[in-house]
């Protein structure tokens, strides 16, 4: 199978496996439910649009902003419902309009007249600049989101906490390196992902929120296109 076929491939793969999965946590959660039904149905919508978002992420089209609209505005509202207000509050005051400067200097970037993205590279520098701000920013963040949380306050640490830490500081370099079309921004996406899956797992253990399956799911096909959006990307921006 050459590379266009095995990228249209995996696209329906995920695509269709995303809204399969989702469609049937959601009518089985709603069907054992009393309450927070509407809440549930919004997050199944946000969760489809999210991975359309991350699919054309992953194939370096322009579109994934304008999906990522509806998806980080809705994740914003359903992350500050269930408590995890730093995500909430960087989906609502960063991604959001991050989406619009994305559309901007992609369209700069090429895709106006091209299908896909001119990809670059971060310099040695620059990857070891990113790494100690992501370091250095997890444990600021972890801090900051303990002192205001009430759960487990006896554990010293906190693992939900330190999800939410990991994945907003990957959200917010992968986001900035999205925008900016670099490649290595799928080491912080492989990175969220991951973070996110324990997060909502850990959610879904502990309160039985119908909606943390959803994002379980979604952040499980989230992981799988990351990895091929690793593998597409570090070939778009070879040589740059």
């Amino acid at each position: 199978m050459d590379e266009k076929k095995f990228n249209k491939a995996f696209n329906i793969f995920i695509l269709a496996g995303m809204a399969v999965a989702v469609i049937i946590a959601t009518a089985l959660k709603a069907g054992a439910v009393q309450t927070g039904r509407m809440l549930l149905f919004v997050s199944a919508f946000g969760s489809l649009m999210g991975v359309m978002c991350s699919v054309c992420s992953a194939n370096g089209i322009v579109l994934t902003f304008l999906f990522g609209i509806f998806d980080v505005t809705i994740y914003a509202v359903v992350c500050f419902i269930s408590g995890k207000y730093g995500n909430a509050l960087l989906h609502a005051l960063y991604f959001l309009p991050m989406q619009f400067i994305g559309w901007h200097q992609w369209n700069k970037r090429g895709t106006d007249t091209n299908d896909k993205v001119k990809a670059r590279r971060l310099s040695l520098k620059q990857g070891v600049l990113y790494a100690v701000v992501f370091l250095l920013g997890s444990v600021a963040a972890y801090f900051i989101l303990a002192h205001f949380d009430r759960s487990a306050a006896d554990s010293f640490i906190r693992v939900a906490v330190l999800m939410d830490a990991l994945s907003m500081m990957c959200n917010i370099i992968g986001q900035y390196l999205l925008s900016a079309a670099y490649m290595e921004q799928w080491f912080f996406w492989i990175g969220v992902n991951v973070f996110s899956v324990i997060m909502w797992s850990v959610s879904l253990k502990n309160d039985g929120g119908g909606y943390a399956v959803i994002y379980l799911i979604k952040y499980s096909f989230y992981l799988l296109n990351s990895l091929n959006g690793l593998r597409i990307w570090m070939k778009l921006s070879k040589g740059q």
